[in-house]
């Protein structure tokens, strides 16, 4: 359970980065909703809790127990569908047990661990037909939960997250073309229907789409990426400093709706500027690449895959987060890793990233 571990393998810019991270975070929050910046400390300190926990166990130890975690995903997943489940907007994506918190950020997780070691265990036949089924179907069930919330930017991030893993424990090139070759016909066949006026999306999606394709046609929808790209544009090369009294802040006139969660890039922007936009991008991009660093230091085939799906959440969560604040993608409803407000995505963030520590902590050995 636990090893004898040498402190000159412990991966401290890692960590470095994250708290820094962390840090501007809880100021932006605090920036643009007083309230919830002292909850968010109580995240960081859980947070690093949790982290110290995962990173001294032996993940070894923690992949044992592989279908507890999966079996522990879907029940969280499932638990929103019962009277502890919260809506919001239509939308059932979190539980009220007193704390209200979202099970699909720690499915994410959970899901890395079983994966992980569900990979790592039948690497041998990775590129089998059979595999693949059974692949697709352990992976499907998660997804078509989430999606059912529904919550249908969680799934597609997760979608990814599980390719990637994939990807990376073996998969040929050929199946990824044949992939990539159907999914971009399948994006296109879904744009070509959203352009004709059908659509198989639920209301609120098909709204979200229409207004980032035709946002003079669709103002009430598209109003808060507009004054969102309007926040980032007006804090220019510096920014506006936090907590400003600016009469022309967009924040400051409670153009952004809920700013200290999905759109907290644009008060980020607003107030610390170009550069403290870039300092954000480049802090979760060293993260994701640390992490991706640490495969070549892993032991094993499962380590590689822990640090693979830890980097792909980072990795991809921020680029689709960045991407609808800045009116590239549309409006997708996705925290900013380390940055967004939220008390559940900070804590479980913090543990899958001590599960990359300890994958760090337990380099493989080289035989000279």
């Amino acid at each position: 359970m636990f090893r004898n571990y040498r402190i000159k393998n412990f991966n401290f810019f890692l960590m470095i980065c994250i708290f820094v991270l962390t840090i501007i975070g809880i100021a932006v929050v605090g920036s643009a909703e007083a309230s919830y910046q002292n909850r968010q400390i109580i995240g960081m300190l859980l947070g690093i809790i949790a982290m110290v926990i995962t990173a001294i166990i032996d993940y070894d130890f923690i992949l044992q127990f592989y279908r507890v975690w999966y079996v522990g995903a879907l029940v969280l997943l499932l638990s929103v569908f019962t009277p502890l489940g919260h809506s919001v907007a239509g939308a059932t994506r979190w539980i009220d047990l007193g704390i209200r918190f979202q099970p699909s950020e720690m499915a994410k997780v959970l899901l890395v661990l079983f994966f992980a070691f569900y990979l790592s265990k039948n690497s041998e036949h990775i590129n089998d037909p059979k595999f693949l089924i059974k692949y697709a179907i352990l992976a499907g069930i998660p997804l078509v939960l989430i999606v059912s919330e529904p919550d249908l930017s969680t799934t597609i991030v997760t979608f990814f997250i599980l390719v990637s893993m994939l990807f990376c424990a073996g998969l040929s090139y050929k199946v990824v073309t044949w992939a990539l070759g159907l999914g971009i016909v399948g994006v296109g066949g879904i744009l070509i229907f959203l352009i004709n006026g059908s659509s198989f999306l639920k209301g609120y999606q098909n709204k979200r789409i229409m207004a980032w394709l035709y946002p003079d046609e669709y103002p009430q929808d598209s109003y808060q990426q507009q004054n969102s790209i309007m926040a980032i544009g007006s804090g220019q090369f510096w920014g506006k400093g936090l907590n400003n009294d600016s009469i022309d802040s967009v924040k400051n006139g409670n153009y952004i709706a809920e700013p200290q969660t999905d759109f907290i890039f644009a008060v980020a922007a607003e107030e610390l500027g170009f550069i403290g936009s870039v300092a954000i991008i480049v802090l979760l991009v060293a993260i994701a690449i640390l992490c991706i660093r640490t495969t070549k230091r892993a032991k094993n085939l499962a380590g590689q895959l822990i640090c693979i799906g830890m980097a792909s959440i980072v990795g991809y969560q921020s680029f689709v987060n960045i991407c609808v604040v800045t009116g590239l993608m549309p409006n997708t409803g996705l925290t900013l890793p380390f940055i967004s407000y939220g008390l559940t995505s900070l804590v479980t963030l913090y543990a899958g990233m001590g599960f990359v520590l300890n994958v760090s902590l337990q380099p493989k050995k080289v035989y000279l």
